[in-house]
């Protein structure tokens, strides 16, 4: 199979190493989506809740961010992943122990989603910046399309696997299978060599000299400078605002709208993981021959088209269909974007760059606290429906008024 072009990245031991570590933490992160919003559903029943336990992840990365960006372009990026895979294995342990005694109550929840966020913000910049000096140039496109396609296979089998351990042994196994997952993606990190790091290669150091502050401020100087990398962002944001939020409403159609129960619910998840898996092999085997800016800008549009679908949707198997097409969409303002990101910024910034497009989270959070608060009002089916119409229309807007995002390569 390494002999296939769609595979091709994996013949380098790093990017391999980087890439079965990526699995053990996506599959964690996507069981945790099932389990976290199932148990604070149960906990409270209430929707607006679901937006507001996202809204509590918004303070450490919009905060941290920036700082977690400039720590990955000084220091040994080895050394951040490992350290946030640690403390996220201890979160959930200690979660699972609480659920298990019965002593879990909403403030627990909240308070694992506020250190999971600062994890993941130190996590994510330095491990999408690792992946760049893993491969050969050659090979970027390949490489980002091949941690998409794990990334959503994760996806595909996460929920899946939570929903079944939740209906079947409880959530408190769900959170002890994730500690497993860490565990083994701990392992997988040690191996890595210490110079395969931008800090300690020489390749991702900062202006010699400057503070963080300094370092943070080129950091945004540069993205919005480039043209490219500030089209990217920006069609990322949209999306991660008005589009991807709609899944913190799941539990509700699942369980009061479907009737699907937390089964059903990671079905939902599953089939928009198939559909996700798809457009990322095809990214990985043709990303480079791809015209990247429509694609992101017709991906993001038929995106927002899907989920007005899916909202709509009376029946659990036409909504299994349309979360497979959302899906096929999703990898369009996601993995695409972070292709074109990664692409266009130079080593010395890519840690800040990624560390803006992981900011998304942000927005994201916005977004689902908006949802949540609509669907209190107007239901969850219209809450849906009209974010994904704007977020639709948001995207035909960027395309009139940035000609040069349509000539993206």
């Amino acid at each position: 199979m390494l002999r296939l072009r769609t595979f091709a990245a994996l013949r380098h031991r790093e990017f391999c190493l980087l890439w079965s570590g990526q699995a053990a933490t996506a599959m964690a992160m996507w069981m945790d989506q099932v389990a976290r919003g199932w148990l604070l559903y149960e906990l409270t029943n209430s929707p607006i809740q679901l937006g507001l336990v996202h809204g509590v992840q918004a303070i450490p990365i919009l905060v941290l961010s920036p700082v977690a960006g400039s720590v990955a372009d000084r220091y040994p990026r080895k050394q951040q992943l490992v350290v946030a895979q640690v403390l996220a294995g201890v979160m959930y342990a200690v979660l699972a122990l609480l659920i298990m005694t019965g002593h879990i109550q909403p403030w627990h929840v909240y308070a694992m989603a506020f250190g999971m966020a600062i994890v993941q913000t130190f996590h994510q910049p330095a491990r999408a910046a690792m992946i760049a000096d893993a491969v050969p140039p050659q090979h970027l496109t390949n490489a980002i399309g091949l941690s998409s396609i794990m990334f959503n296979m994760a996806r595909s089998t996460g929920p899946a696997l939570a929903g079944f351990l939740i209906a079947t042994l409880g959530t408190a196994s769900c959170y002890a299978v994730q500690v497993g997952l860490y565990l083994v993606a701990i392992v997988w990190t040690l191996r890595l060599r210490p110079d395969s790091s931008a800090a300690t290669s020489g390749r991702g150091h900062t202006t010699p000299g400057a503070s963080f502050g300094q370092s943070i401020v080129e950091g945004w100087r540069f993205s919005w400078r480039n043209e490219t990398v500030r089209a990217g962002l920006l069609i990322m944001m949209c999306a991660s605002l008005f589009i991807v939020p709609f899944t913190t409403l799941l539990p509700v159609f699942a369980r009061d709208l479907l009737g699907v129960g937390a089964t059903g619910q990671g079905g939902l998840l599953t089939a928009m993981g198939v559909g996700a898996l798809c457009s990322a092999v095809l990214l990985a085997s043709l990303g480079d021959q791809l015209p990247r800016g429509l694609l992101m800008l017709g991906g993001v549009t038929v995106y927002g088209l899907s989920v007005v679908a899916f909202a709509a949707s009376p029946s659990f198997r036409l909504s299994l269909g349309l979360m497979t097409l959302v899906g096929l969409a999703h990898v369009s303002s996601h993995a695409l974007v972070q292709t074109v990101i990664q692409a266009y910024s130079p080593s010395a910034f890519r840690g800040r760059t990624m560390a803006i497009f992981h900011m998304s989270s942000v927005v994201m959070t916005l977004g689902s606290m908006l949802a949540g608060m609509l669907a209190a009002l107007v239901g969850a089916r219209w809450a849906v429906a009209a974010m994904g119409a704007t977020g639709a229309m948001t995207m035909v807007t960027i395309g009139v008024a940035l000609p040069s995002a349509r000539r993206i390569r």
